[in-house]
């Protein structure tokens, strides 16, 4: 069994506990925390698990590391804290384990990454034996392997679409709605992440990571952005009121040109009211759906929704995502110490977790 710990209990993190406890490679040796009233609880009851896991969260980060975890799922957030997190997890490979994270955007694609963040990772690696591979939330595989192997089983290929249609509504984040994608706001607010250049910073990685595996040569990437306000105020269950005439829908695209054409394209549409844009493409049911389209000769589309957490839609996502890194770790202790990518780390078949409940 490998000793894995979760760092960060909130959307992600809760998932991650839930992922570990179930896989019958790993154990969980520890939960941190940041917040005090979360230590000495049980990591079952943060996560929503359904029963207690026998681990009690704690702070003690030099603690927990000095252990020897053999892996890290780093769970907590890098929209706002990108160098904290990087910190954090070269902290960890340095201690010699294993990380898989969502946090790190610039390493989706490793090879893009400034070459000073690239290097500090790879002096971390060197010096501690860990490894590193992250995969996106949104989720990662629906950008990268999921695309991929959808394109090997048609003809011509003219466009590669990958899309993330979701409804906020029922979202656990107030704080990433309102302000970092900027629901609720006057359009004269600008939204950190979709200023200009953030979300190439983002799914940037993901574009190129495509276009190697495709043999795309990339001319440069491109974004769009549109946004439509609320006809009508909204209230919802979880972060209260939007007021009408506010920021109710966005819609975005990186786009990565090959030949002066858009043929990579991550695209997301979100919405905090289901009216908003409804001419702009929405999920075939529930609050939300990952999509990939693959234009050419055939035409392929693949639809995904998953739930989690009482049906919710946001939360399948994660627990998918998760599900992704989490199953990469044993695969990532038997390979070298290394700096890895969607491409390197095989989607396998879960042995010995079928049955296993994950909720």
């Amino acid at each position: 069994m490998i000793p894995t710990v979760v760092w960060g209990t909130g959307n992600v993190g809760r998932a991650a506990i839930r992922a570990v406890a179930a896989h019958p490679a790993l154990s969980l040796a520890a939960v941190l925390v940041h917040d005090p009233l979360k230590v000495g609880r049980d990591a079952g009851e943060l996560a929503d698990a359904g029963t207690a896991l026998g681990v009690a969260a704690t702070d003690d980060v030099e603690a927990v590391l000095r252990s020897g975890p053999g892996a890290v799922v780093y769970a907590a957030s890098g929209d706002i804290r990108p160098d904290a997190a990087l910190g954090d997890v070269i902290t960890a490979i340095r201690a010699g384990a294993v990380v898989v994270t969502p946090a790190l955007y610039a390493f989706y694609d490793h090879r893009s990454a400034p070459d000073e963040d690239r290097e500090r990772v790879l002096a971390a690696i060197a010096a501690g034996g860990g490894s590193l591979f992250v995969s996106g939330v949104d989720p990662g595989w629906g950008n990268d392997v999921l695309p991929l192997l959808m394109s090997g089983l048609g003809g011509a290929i003219d466009v590669v679409r990958c899309q993330e249609i979701f409804d906020y509504t029922t979202y656990d984040q107030p704080g990433s709605v309102r302000y970092l994608v900027g629901m609720g706001q006057p359009l004269e607010y600008e939204p950190p992440m979709l200023a200009a250049g953030v979300p190439t910073m983002v799914w940037g990685g993901q574009i190129r990571l495509l276009a190697r595996a495709l043999g795309a040569p990339l001319d440069e990437i491109r974004e769009t952005l549109q946004r439509r306000v609320l006809e009508r105020t909204v209230v919802t269950e979880r972060m209260g009121e939007f007021a009408s005439g506010t920021q109710g829908a966005v819609r975005f695209e990186v786009q990565g040109i090959v030949d002066g054409v858009p043929r990579l394209v991550i695209e997301h549409v979100t919405r905090i009211d289901p009216a908003c844009a409804p001419d702009w493409p929405s999920p075939p049911d529930g609050d939300g759906a990952h999509r990939v389209i693959i234009e050419g000769r055939p035409r392929i589309e693949v639809t995904v929704a998953a739930t989690d957490e009482g049906g919710n839609r946001s939360a399948g996502g994660n627990a998918t995502a998760v599900g992704r890194l989490v199953g990469a770790i044993d695969w990532l202790v038997e390979a070298e110490p290394g700096l890895y990518d969607a491409l390197d780390v095989p989607v396998r078949p879960p042995a010995g977790l079928f049955g296993r409940s994950r909720t």
